[in-house]
């Protein structure tokens, strides 16, 4: 007992790092879900016929994309695949309009990789 009340600030300041910890990854685990629920309206909108809706959630989902992981941009790219033709120019479709938007996101990124791996490989 006595150690506790020695070390009251550090059991404190430990806790508290624990705390936010849990926080921060149950923040940015229900921003991720929300993501997903922004894209499924998406879809359900669009399916249904309400295309003003539609619009507003795709430029709600173009926001985000600079900031999304590759992990979820692959998600995306997957799940609006089977949806659309991308062998088709669709522009009045929010769908199409999305993947083509990530798939445009995904080489862009998986260039910049390519150059980062080609400089670390160049390196001495």
């Amino acid at each position: 007992m006595r150690h506790l009340q020695r070390h009251r600030f550090l059991v404190g300041f430990a806790l508290l790092l624990i705390f936010c910890s849990v926080m921060v990854v149950r923040q940015f685990r229900a921003n991720q879900g929300k993501h997903v629920e922004v894209r499924e309206a998406l879809i359900l909108l669009h399916a249904r016929g309400y295309t003003i809706e539609a619009e507003k959630l795709y430029r709600r989902l173009l926001k985000d994309i600079d900031g999304m992981s590759n992990k979820n941009l692959l998600e995306d790219f997957q799940r609006t695949r089977g949806l659309v033709d991308p062998t088709i120019a669709q522009q009045e479709n929010p769908i199409w309009r999305y993947h083509w938007t990530i798939s445009n996101e995904l080489e862009k990124r998986s260039e910049s990789t390519l150059v980062r791996a080609r400089k670390l490989a160049n390196e001495k």
